[in-house]
């Protein structure tokens, strides 16, 4: 069987009966046990349990019992709460915590006939650019393994890259699934916020987080999101349908397009973005030039405001209530200190103690009710532009993958999250489809949608993929 087969034809194969789910699992457990020590995707797998499961689906299908995922498997990011497995979100302070239920996302996809294939690995909680902050040491890129899969999804996007799952989960606080999808050659989406339920998924900025899907083309993408939303009364932030109904964009759609985004890239870089403006203008798309705002200037919003609720989030993970605790300790304020230092990692210790700061007495007046007016002009400003446009092209990144611990700035690091971060500020749809290489590394290139357009932003990706077979390259391992 081909490694690479998109969700739609592995559904194709099931429903007539040219392959069985058992199979089928038995074919990516297979790959996962030969090619995943080089890869290091997946920080927990459990095969007698999938191919039990896998034989349910096979009766299932049998009786032509068929829903959307039946016999499918399915990889989970090590930030959703799985039942009755080990959710560690790769770090040590979680290492031992099994979870007591399941993540709505994960139970929309068990309910749809999904199979858990496994946990992917992952940058520590969902803090990283290169998935290199893993307390499960860093995962490689599938098409060079001496560079990043980029972060914090890196695992989902490997996993999926390399032909290991077919589709896998992910989690976007600032372009953690669209980042390494641009730098693994696949299709990273992240929904509207709101549009998927964010219950069972561990918080890392609870204003900017929002669970997506890595996929090999647009229309498994398309799937999975028709399977893994709705309403949830368990989450505060899930948005209900009645809420956003819009009516539907019509062809042509009006795309806007920022040379000043493309300034300071590659010429190579710059050449896929033109060459995919080119094939939705033959698709018969018109295309507006647009000016957008500084992408630094949202960057800084972003990371003040993510450390700050990052330091509130975590703060419940103290050797208390959740995960580990050092022992022996004499007192509880050297149980507090000792359990945090050795359960963090650098990054995610970086991060609290400037979000630590950001929330102190003076400091949120001069820091974080500042990022939060600079976030909501960068909305505004988003919004303004929606009023002439239906969607905005941009890149992804801004360079191919780079290789393993080639950057150690931390402040270079957190600006490959520039053309990605504003959506997450926004809370707007977002999809990072693979639009050419660089020296045989992928690119990635993303469509930018309203609020609640989710469906626009999928069809329009569709559409261009019909025109082109980036998605269809896959790396050699």
């Amino acid at each position: 069987m081909d490694s690479f087969q998109s969700l739609t034809q592995l559904r194709n194969l099931l429903e007539r009966k040219q392959i069985s789910a058992t199979e089928l699992c038995e074919f990516y457990l297979d790959r996962i046990a030969r090619y995943d020590q080089r890869v290091n995707s997946f920080v927990s797998v459990e095969p007698d349990e999938v191919l039990a499961h896998a034989k349910m689906a096979d009766q299932d299908l049998r009786k032509g019992n068929c829903k959307e995922l039946t016999g499918i498997p399915i990889a989970q990011k090590d930030v959703f709460c799985v039942r009755g497995k080990p959710t560690s979100c790769c770090s040590n302070i979680l290492r031992s915590f099994i979870a007591p239920y399941d993540a709505t996302i994960v139970k929309n996809i068990s309910q749809a006939g999904g199979i858990y294939l496994g946990k992917t690995n992952m940058d520590e909680f969902a803090m990283g650019t290169s998935n290199q902050t893993s307390a499960w040491g860093p995962v490689r890129n599938p098409w060079d393994l001496d560079r990043v899969p980029g972060g914090s999804s890196g695992g989902s996007a490997a996993a999926v890259a390399a032909g290991l799952s077919p589709v896998a989960t992910g989690s976007d606080t600032g372009g953690s699934i669209r980042q390494p999808a641009s730098f693994c050659g696949v299709t990273g989406f992240k929904p509207t916020y709101g549009r998927l339920s964010r219950y069972g998924m561990v918080a890392f900025a609870s204003s900017l987080d929002q669970a997506g899907t890595l996929t090999l083309t647009a229309q498994d993408a398309a799937t999975m999101f028709d399977v893994m939303q709705g309403y949830d009364p368990q989450d505060a932030t899930s948005v209900s349908a009645s809420n956003f109904e819009r009516n539907r964009m019509q062809h042509p759609l009006t795309i806007g397009y920022s040379g000043s985004l493309l300034q300071d890239l590659d010429s190579d870089i710059v050449r896929c973005i033109e060459a995919a403006r080119d094939t939705l203008e033959q698709l018969g798309h018109n295309f507006v030039d647009v000016e957008v705002f500084d992408q630094d200037l949202a960057l800084t919003s972003y990371y003040i405001i993510s450390c700050a609720e990052a330091s509130s989030n975590l703060a419940r993970f103290d050797g208390v209530r959740y995960g580990s605790r050092a022992n022996p300790v004499a007192t509880i304020q050297e149980m507090y200190e000792e359990t945090r230092s050795q359960g963090f990692g650098d990054e995610v210790k970086r991060r609290l103690l400037a979000g630590t700061y950001f929330l102190s007495n003076n400091s949120g007046e001069n820091y974080v009710q500042k990022a939060q007016k600079l976030r909501r002009m960068v909305h505004d400003l988003y919004e303004k532009l929606f009023e002439q446009v239906d969607i905005v092209l941009a890149p992804a990144t801004p360079s191919p993958a780079f290789r393993l611990n080639e950057q150690h700035d931390s402040t270079d690091m957190y600006r490959h999250d520039r053309f990605t971060v504003p959506v997450n500020l926004c809370g707007l749809p977002a999809i990072s489809l693979p639009c050419g290489q660089i020296n045989g590394l992928p690119i990635g290139v993303q469509l930018i949608g309203p609020k609640y357009c989710d469906e626009d932003v999928l069809n329009l990706a569709v559409s261009f993929q019909s025109e082109t077979s980036w998605h269809l390259d896959h790396p050699e391992l």
